[in-house]
């Protein structure tokens, strides 16, 4: 929602319930759903063309059953989308917005893992203090 000046303002929730307000349970939902290694990796395999499902199923090193079940919750968000062609069902990337996103997360993880190496790297170049005298 925009305001006048053209600046983001949070929608009214309702009676002050974050957890009521449709708008953050249905973004909750998605980053749930994003929120499993396998599903993260589905995205990754499929970030370069369509595959199989038993492609995906090889690659991920998982059951039928198992990557079922993840290709059903990120089809079920629209997230992606499949075709099939004899027995065979591909699935592709619904929308390249979602690469964007993984993208986004991953330099945001590295530049917090740079900053952690660097707080690491300068305490071990601080003396201890119960380090014996040499």
């Amino acid at each position: 929602m925009e305001a006048s000046g053209g600046e983001w303002v949070a929608p009214s929730t309702a009676n002050g319930n974050v957890r009521a307000d449709p708008v953050y349970v249905v973004k909750a939902r998605l980053f749930r759903t994003l929120g499993h290694p396998v599903r993260i990796r589905i995205f990754e395999l499929l970030r370069d063309g369509e595959r199989s499902v038993s492609d995906l199923q090889i690659e991920l090193n998982l059951d039928s059953s198992g990557t079922s079940q993840h290709l059903s919750a990120l089809r079920q968000l629209g997230l992606l989308d499949s075709r099939r062609v004899g027995t065979s069902v591909f699935y592709r990337i619904a929308d390249p917005r979602v690469t964007d996103l993984l993208a986004t997360a991953k330099q945001i993880l590295t530049s917090a893992l740079t900053v952690s190496h660097s707080l690491l790297g300068g305490l071990a170049a601080v003396p201890r203090e119960d380090a014996p005298d040499q």
